[in-house]
């Protein structure tokens, strides 16, 4: 069978080129977790989706933007400003910053509730992230605000859990997530991709994203899966 060669991609934008709320835009509309993670595998990076145990508070809500890392630990005891680091992390948040929480996966604390939520969004915030566990669920539904986590619980951090930095490199959900590194998650999950690869990541992503349309099409219309491969190479 003789090939055919595989569409034009010469009109997708180039991600360098733009600024980040382009980006993010960009990434909205044309992308999905999957195929940026397929990017990635392809640039040798291919543990950069969050544990699974991460999942959306709620169905259908994407977030995208620039990681801002907030470090917790559990504590066993009240301190007498038991929220003082944890308030200048979130008053620091700038406009689309996602909120990267790491708790160390965390069973004790819940760290972040409908007040957090609240503040991070008014500050610009586009979601949060967090490697354990939340409250004020139905709130935070309210507030149409983008959260991933691990599960619920309703307790409060005091003399649970304490932020001690923000703003410096964390480990959430089995990766290594650095400030500013770009954050996009959705229905399967979230995917962090390096900011020194995130032209060439979202580049080849856009790309395969538009294979893809060609060859969902192609597969409607009753083309064996063989012969969609062979021309589009994607799967």
């Amino acid at each position: 069978m003789k090939k055919v060669p595989k569409p034009t991609t010469a009109e997708i934008p180039d991600p360098g080129r733009l600024e980040d709320q382009q980006l993010f835009d960009l990434i909205r509309e044309h992308l999905y977790t999957a195929v940026v993670s397929d990017a990635l595998d392809e640039l040798g990076y291919r543990d950069q989706a969050l544990n699974p145990t991460i999942r959306p508070l709620t169905p259908n809500l994407v977030v995208v933007g620039r990681a801002k890392t907030i470090l917790w630990v559990d504590v066993y005891e009240e301190s007498p400003d038991p929220y003082a680091k944890e308030i200048e992390a979130v008053d620091s948040i700038r406009p689309g910053e996602v909120a990267v929480t790491c708790t160390n996966e965390s069973r004790q604390n819940a760290p972040w509730g409908e007040l957090l939520s609240t503040a991070a969004k008014a500050r610009g915030a586009t979601g949060a992230v967090v490697d354990g566990l939340v409250r004020d669920s139905l709130k935070i539904l309210e507030l149409d605000f983008p959260l991933f986590c691990s599960g619920l619980r309703p307790v409060d951090s005091r003399g649970r859990g304490a932020v001690v930095d923000y703003d410096v490199p964390v480990k959430v959900g089995g990766v290594v997530i650095k400030p500013r590194d770009l954050v996009f998650g959705d229905n399967d999950g979230v995917v962090v991709v390096p900011q020194h690869l995130e032209k060439e990541a979202i580049g080849k992503a856009l790309k395969k994203a538009k294979q893809e349309s060609h060859s969902r099409k192609a597969l409607k219309e009753g083309k064996l899966l063989r012969e969609v491969y062979d021309r589009y190479g994607v799967l």
